[in-house]
């Protein structure tokens, strides 16, 4: 948490993060199979109405906790002041391609904008959380377990799809083709957020993706949030911070990982 604490501010922020992210995917959980209805929002983007249900059920657990608070919703848009200076991020399920064709790869992610936030994974069950300063896994019937980044697997998520706003400079495909990156690691595509929350649960090595700035995007909040207390590399792809002037994301679990996966990119570029 930065600046002024509020009265609510603090661990109860990652309680209603959890409540709310868990809420959301069970809605995901119980609307997967269904027959569902697509709204079109352009350039070949669409939303389910899983989706907007989910959405709905965390905007009534934040509402009821945090009536005060503003909130930022992929599918419902903002509600309360943009400027607010408590704000919740929310993408009720973010992986809606793999949703829809039936594969179970998505994510729930809830973030408060600079404090706590949380990534739930509808169909194992399991919730990642962070008060700000730590990162947790919590699963049903079992103890919370903090998360452990490492790059022991050597696994690398690659985000490839569109747009590419630093083309030609970097193309996230070109990072595949490296001789290096062949040698040390071994790319996957899971085409949801839900990867950065494996970076941080030491599950992925690192995770790449092209883009603007994607500190406070409901996409990306509540991953960024759990990959930095849990002790991860986080930056953008030219290897600043991320933040107002920021593009993309180069998430490791250490600074060596991190380091390998910049020169790499240098190179290419």
């Amino acid at each position: 948490m930065h600046g002024v604490i509020h009265p609510y501010e603090g661990s109860d922020d990652a309680a209603v993060a959890t409540a709310a992210a868990r809420t959301g995917a069970d809605v995901v959980r119980k609307m997967y199979g269904r027959r569902l209805n697509r709204i079109d929002k352009g350039a070949g983007d669409f939303a389910t109405d899983a989706d907007v249900e989910a959405e709905k059920a965390i905007l009534g657990v934040i509402r009821a906790a945090r009536p005060d608070d503003a909130v930022l919703g992929e599918e419902g848009g903002q509600q309360g002041g943009a400027d607010a200076v408590r704000q919740w991020l929310v993408d009720p399920l973010c992986g809606t391609l793999n949703y829809a064709v039936g594969n179970m790869l998505v994510a729930v992610n809830v973030a408060l904008r600079d404090g706590a936030a949380a990534v739930a994974d509808p169909f194992s069950g399991e919730v990642f959380f962070t008060d700000g300063e730590t990162a947790w896994a919590r699963r049903d019937g079992t103890d919370d377990a903090p998360l452990t980044p490492t790059p022991a697997t050597r696994l690398v998520d690659v985000n490839l799809d569109p747009p590419f706003p630093s083309a030609p400079g970097f193309r996230a495909v070109d990072l595949l083709a490296h001789t290096e990156f062949v040698d040390r690691f071994r790319p996957r595509v899971v085409s949801t957020t839900l990867a950065l929350a494996w970076v941080a649960a030491g599950r992925r090595a690192a995770y790449v993706t092209d883009g603007g700035d994607l500190s406070q995007s409901v996409h990306f909040a509540a991953g960024i949030a759990l990959c930095r207390a849990a002790g991860c590399t986080v930056t953008g792809i030219d290897g600043a911070p991320i933040g107002d002037a920021g593009r993309g994301l180069v998430i490791a679990a250490d600074a060596e990982t991190h380091e390998l996966l910049m020169s790499m990119m240098r190179s290419r570029s």
